[in-house]
């Protein structure tokens, strides 16, 4: 048994659950007129609901305890301070400096320094592009963006562009192209003027192999679409600290964006890998959404445990997922320009958290992290709500919305936000056989259909649900909004004692690719794998 589970504040929160379990949300409400106001918190113009939650104040009290005993405190000082807090990596995780007003000292370095130095680079060529000033090889202005990444160097920048379309160019058009097979970069490339388009190739170590793939094939495209070599420098850009690549693949070394490694993937839109972000919405509204990551920043750096939003929803997420046995989350934004933050979060929470063993390298015996996934309502509503409110499955979830739309078209926000409400309440308090035979009764229907249909229409609620609300989707909200899941599951890491900013079960698959691909390209049947993976090879060669 791990430390952990054996630890005074684990076995009291033990204790405590099956006290919670035999309670119904919904009557907690009946019980404290004050509920929503002593579980719920406002920071700025955004409110965090945890008042649907199956949690009481001791819950909380316990919870909060628990932090304590881990050390909380002081491991969101470390993180801010540049500890190297990514241990099996031996470096800092730093992404809160990237959107930091003041100093940060790494090493005797004032790193900020290299950071702003980057975002004036950013907001030169960014200006360049939007004003026109930067052409094509033909003097036409650029109109469309192709960003070549895969992981943090793709999701982050294409989930902000989407989510702050309102806030783009109608010049400009962003393309993202991460998948390796050719389908994705072939459907892009169809679209585009090679004399008016800019390749962004993002990659840290410029060895990426599905991002160099794709940009090799955007480049062999450019050129056989009347591009010269001469003419790549003008039309494709890099991020990355890879200079010599980047020069031998053809970049002009001054339109190479600089990050650093202290700077993760996943955590890294905040950096250059923010390029298309900036060209997208400019680099006016690229500071906003600085500004707003920033905010919440403080927030988790300065403000008491008790009052603090990320520590909330990371507590509340410790307790539902090790207490009560949640085992799969979803993000239910509602908000079209959200479409694609249940992906994000995907990459966020699963790939930091999805760890088996703990940060002394010892194997665990709890549960961490949970599968996140989730669409847009009211599409969800239409799709899997029904396992949500009646299936088997222990399932949380997190809905987000607008108070504000970014186009009020007749009743339509407000039809949006009714259901977004009475979803949450559903899920809370169900339909108890009471309610149920209240209401066929005043139907029409016969006793025996009545009797009939009284199992099927039962919802048991106390489902999990938090409700997150804010004024409207601008950047410097999307900005806290990031900011805030972010800090959610560093402190979960910190009550598993787990390093949250390595991802050594992404190689695995890599390193076996490697070995598979030379074998891809004769004709002789493969025999060293198993048998399944030799029978999949042998098939695909018989039919390619």
């Amino acid at each position: 048994m791990t430390s952990l589970t054996q630890s005074s504040a684990w076995l009291a929160l033990k204790a405590h659950q099956p006290a919670i379990a035999k309670q119904v949300v919904c009557d907690l409400f009946k019980q404290d007129a004050h509920r929503f106001e002593r579980f719920s918190l406002i920071f700025g113009d955004m409110l965090v609901d945890f008042s649907k939650q199956p949690i009481t104040g001791e819950t909380i009290s316990l919870l909060l305890a628990l932090a304590r005993q881990q050390g909380m405190e002081n491991r969101i000082t470390q993180l801010f301070h540049g500890a190297r807090i990514n241990n099996t990596e031996d470096r800092p995780a730093l992404h809160t400096a990237l959107r930091s007003k003041e100093p940060v000292m790494l090493e005797g370095e004032d790193v900020t320094l290299k950071i702003n130095a980057v975002l004036e680079h950013m907001a030169i060529f960014t200006d360049k592009i939007r004003n026109g000033d930067h052409t094509g090889y033909s003097g036409k202005p650029i109109t469309d963006i192709v960003n070549i990444g895969i992981g943090g160097s793709d999701l982050g920048p294409c989930m902000v562009t989407e989510a702050l379309k309102p806030y783009g160019s109608s010049r400009l058009k962003p393309h993202f192209v991460s998948n390796i097979d050719g389908t994705q970069l072939y459907e892009t490339l169809q679209l585009l003027d090679p004399a008016t388009t800019l390749f962004i190739i993002a990659s840290k170590t410029f060895t990426t192999q599905e991002t160099l793939a794709n940009a090799h094939s955007a480049r062999s495209w450019f050129l056989a679409q009347g591009g010269r070599e001469q003419d790549i420098a003008r039309h494709f850009v890099a991020v990355s600290t890879n200079r010599a690549a980047v020069e031998k693949f053809g970049i002009d070394p001054g339109n190479m964006f600089e990050f650093w490694d202290w700077v993760g993937g996943r955590y890294s839109l905040w950096s250059a890998i923010g390029l298309p972000i900036a060209l997208t919405i400019g680099m006016n509204h690229f500071r906003a959404l600085l500004d707003g990551a920033n905010a919440m920043d403080r927030h988790f750096h300065n403000t008491p445990l008790e009052k603090n939003i990320p520590v909330m929803l990371g507590l509340i997420a410790i307790w539902q997922i090790n207490f009560l046995g949640i085992t799969s989350h979803a993000i239910l934004p509602y908000d079209q320009y959200l479409h694609r933050f249940p992906a994000y979060l995907q990459q966020l929470e699963m790939e930091s958290n999805g760890k088996r063993i703990d940060r002394d390298g010892k194997a665990i015996d709890y549960a961490t992290g949970t599968v996140v996934w989730g669409e847009p309502g009211t599409n969800g509503q239409h799709a899997f709500y029904q396992l949500l409110h009646q299936g088997t499955a222990s399932i949380s979830a997190d809905f987000i919305a607008p108070c504000q739309s970014q186009h009020p078209i007749g009743n339509h926000h407000q039809l949006l936000l009714a259901n977004c409400f009475a979803q949450t309440q559903a899920l809370m308090c169900g339909k108890n056989e009471r309610e149920v035979r209240l209401e066929l009764e005043t139907g029409n229907l016969p006793i025996k259909w009545q009797e009939k249909l009284i199992p099927h229409k039962i919802h048991p609620g106390n489902h999990p649900v938090t409700t997150i609300l804010f004024r409207k989707l601008d950047p410097a909200m999307l900005g806290m909004l990031i900011a805030l899941y972010e800090h959610k599951v560093f402190v979960q890491s910190v009550i598993w004692n787990i390093n949250p900013f390595d991802q050594w079960g992404v190689e695995l698959g890599k390193q076996l690719a490697g070995k598979i691909l030379p074998e891809l390209a004769h004709d002789q049947p493969a025999a060293s794998h198993d048998s399944s993976t030799n029978g999949l090879i042998n098939f695909y060669k018989q039919y390619r």
